[in-house]
């Protein structure tokens, strides 16, 4: 009886909603009075604007490698494919295999968190109650995703447009309000460009960031995509265009309506902008949409990092465990229990404050630069043909990406940086144990039958 096999079931409308659902999420409702609080002017716009253009730029490299490698485990894939599949190739794949078994639960887990800090506005939770609320989410979205992934791509797309009402609501509420544009007009008063405004976009632009990361999920489903060379890209620069948009759109309208000197310090400011609108009821309508979208993050994040071990385990390179599709199902259980156990205690020990930049810090040398620094090589070696979608300007795009990721990693600080690096160092530790304990040598072909 042959083993399962993964089926191409994904359009460009599925991918599409299954980026932006997981771009959005609990990120910018939480991240708003953050950024405003740390550009302390109204002139924070720019930094959900740079956010957007290093999301773009970065989403070029994502696009060159997702249309010519099309499989399941996106920067897994990516690694392995820049760096070669014997040598530095299979250690950089399994390293980032190894720090998305640490990061990808954060991820689900900062979701998890805000969703239960947001709950607290309908309903005062104490300490206890919060950690059972996040932790009870991570555990309905494992139960929503062990079912076939065409079931999934529905789902999705409910839960996109779940998003885009949330989002066009807020957006006509401040339009309705009639001050829509003042913040526009607004924004450069009182801005000096000088070392403390580059220094306080850096700082802020960690936060916009994490807001936009997710435009890169369609890649980790690459095996499950309908005509991949074309449905990746055109949905991650879609993902993109759109999500900006919406978020500026967004912020514009608070800010309308509630001035930025109270916006920073609110902790539900979606909720007091739409109570000061329409009244408490319509107050309490916005906050249950926005732990919907919150849930639909959840949910859309876990799906396409479950997709990243099976397919590093299928390949040989990982424990061979996350290989198992279900039998009838055909999707990968394992990785997706194992991930949601994690992401499930991660919940219950940390804050939401604590994640956000460890999220990032660990993610940019081994996935981000990494893979831009990986697509220059592979270049300069793999015929063009080779390549559906190539970038404009190339290689211009890929030193900007990775100028700006060196930026964002050195404005989450230190301790977040070196804490990425302890990541990088254990993951290479088990790495060796590993190849020592199968008698391989560890850069050798990778073979499939050798895994542990």
């Amino acid at each position: 009886m042959s083993e399962p096999t993964q089926e191409r079931r994904l359009g460009l409308v599925h991918a599409t909603a299954i980026n932006m659902t997981d771009m959005v999420g609990i990120g910018p409702f939480i991240t708003l009075p953050m950024v405003i609080g740390m550009m302390n002017g109204p002139y924070f716009l720019y930094a959900w604007l740079a956010g957007a253009a290093l999301s773009m730029v970065d989403a070029m490299v994502w696009s060159e490698l997702g249309a010519a490698f099309p499989k399941a485990g996106g920067s897994y894939n990516f690694l392995k494919e820049t760096y070669g599949k014997t040598g530095l190739g299979r250690l950089m794949s399994f390293l980032f295999v190894w720090q998305t078994m640490i990061q990808a639960p954060l991820v689900i887990a900062s979701a998890a968190i805000g969703f239960a800090a947001y709950f607290s506005y309908l309903l005062p939770l104490t300490p206890i109650e919060s950690k059972m609320m996040s932790g009870g989410v991570v555990i309905c979205i494992v139960a929503l995703l062990y079912r076939k992934i065409e079931d999934i791509g529905k789902i999705s797309v409910l839960l996109w447009a779940a998003v885009i009402l949330t989002m066009l609501w807020i957006i006509g509420g401040g339009i309705a309000h009639g001050n829509f544009l003042q913040p526009v007009k607004q924004i450069n008063d009182g801005m000096t460009m000088n070392y403390a405004f580059v220094t306080a976009i850096g700082f802020a632009s960690v936060k916009s960031v994490y807001s936009y990361l997710g435009y890169y999920n369609v890649c980790h489903l690459g095996g499950e995509i309908v005509n991949p060379s074309k449905n990746i890209p055109r949905s991650m620069f879609l993902s993109i265009a759109g999500i900006a948009v919406l978020y500026l759109m967004m912020n514009v309208s608070v800010v309308s309506v509630i001035p930025w000197q109270h916006a920073k310090n609110s902790q539900f400011v979606i909720s007091e902008f739409m109570q000061h609108l329409a009244g408490p009821t319509a107050a309490k309508i916005v906050t249950c949409l926005i732990l919907l979208v919150a849930f639909a993050s959840v949910f859309s994040a876990t799906l396409g990092y479950s997709r990243i071990p099976y397919a590093a385990a299928a390949d040989g390179a990982f424990f061979k465990v996350f290989a198992k599709l279900h039998p009838t199902g055909k999707f990968p259980y394992v990785s997706l229990l194992v991930l949601g156990a994690i992401a499930f205690v991660f919940s219950l020990l940390f804050k939401l404050s604590d994640v956000i930049s460890a999220i990032l810090a660990m993610r940019i040398l081994i996935q981000f630069i990494a893979q831009a620094v990986g697509l220059l090589m592979l270049r300069k070696v793999r015929p063009q043909k080779d390549f559906p979608y190539k970038m404009p300007f190339f290689p211009m795009p890929v030193y900007l990406a990775i100028l700006l990721w060196a930026c964002i990693l050195i404005s989450t600080g230190f301790t977040m940086a070196a804490g990425g690096m302890i990541a990088i160092i254990s993951g290479a530790i088990v790495y060796f144990i590993k190849a020592k304990v199968n008698r391989e040598w560890p850069f050798q072909t990778i073979e499939k039958s050798n895994s542990v």
